[in-house]
């Protein structure tokens, strides 16, 4: 089998099975086979697949027609220029997340020996993105799901980052010791309405962990505690910038209003989308 002939197969079997970009997920697991980039593909398709590459790439098609995400098919996923190990341990990393990152960003740089708590790392990308682009700043990274610690101190590892980054399997901001605080807390914390969770892509329904989807009845349960027990635990001037669903930055803005933040901001993601809330102590 050839390159070519392998990749009209794969875009075949992917299209019948629903998922929803055969022709780029063909490409993506047949670069990756071949250790070519995709735009490379074209000047290898008369390349014949060993029979190993071959059963490999059939193995990975099955998982793809399960829909499996096809991050967790090839292993990693880039985030924020950073390719990171991904998994069901913790949410795959999304491009909209890194709109938080660069609002972060902003408000550490100028105050490069900044405390920053991440409350729900996950795979640990905010926290070890903001770590390599604001090398002064010390970066605690909790969750309350262990596998997902273990896979952000992995990640932290093969970047680079351990140096200004310690984990902490803790309960939201039972994360910091009594009487301490931060100048900046981030968060992309669940905010899917439980009952809307039957509802999404299998690759999120059935291979992201739920403990990272589930924001309870209305999707808010965790905007609420961030509003009330974040607040107390920020320096001066300190802000919380946190990532919401779409559609929740009325109310969003209103949970943290009611718990008389002095400032609230909405921001949009990348693609436009009201995406962020960027909440100060205003003293």
């Amino acid at each position: 089998m050839t390159v070519d002939e392998a990749l009209r197969e794969a875009v075949r079997r992917l299209s019948e099975s629903g998922v929803e970009s055969p022709n780029v997920d063909a490409e993506w697991l047949i670069s990756e086979l071949i250790s070519c980039a995709r735009s490379e593909i074209a000047i290898n398709e008369k390349r014949e697949l060993s029979q190993e590459e071959q059963c490999l790439l059939s193995d990975q098609l099955v998982r793809r027609e399960r829909r499996e995400p096809l991050q967790s098919i090839l292993g990693t996923t880039s985030f924020f220029g950073f390719d990171f190990c991904v998994g069901p341990e913790a949410l795959i990393p999304r491009p909209e997340t890194e709109s938080l990152v660069e609002h972060a960003i902003q408000f550490v740089k100028p105050h490069p020996s900044s405390m920053v708590l991440d409350l729900g790392t996950g795979s640990g990308c905010i926290a070890i993105a903001l770590a390599k682009f604001c090398p002064g700043t010390k970066i605690l990274a909790s969750d309350l799901h262990g596998p997902a610690l273990k896979l952000a101190k992995q990640n932290a590892m093969r970047l680079n980052a351990l140096s200004q980054i310690a984990f902490c399997q803790a309960d939201g901001m039972a994360a910091l010791a009594k009487n301490e605080s931060v100048d900046l807390i981030v968060s992309n914390p669940p905010y899917i309405p439980t009952s809307e969770i039957r509802t999404l892509q299998p690759e999120v329904r059935k291979h992201d962990p739920p403990i990272a989807l589930d924001g309870g009845a209305d999707g808010l349960y965790f905007y609420r505690q961030l509003a009330i027990e974040g607040f107390p635990r920020l320096k001066k001037k300190g802000q919380l910038i946190a990532e919401f669903g779409d559609g929740q930055a009325t109310a969003v803005t209103e949970v943290f209003r009611q718990a008389a933040w002095a400032n609230v901001e909405i921001k949009n993601d990348l693609g436009g989308r009201k995406r962020i809330v960027i909440a100060s102590t205003g003293f």
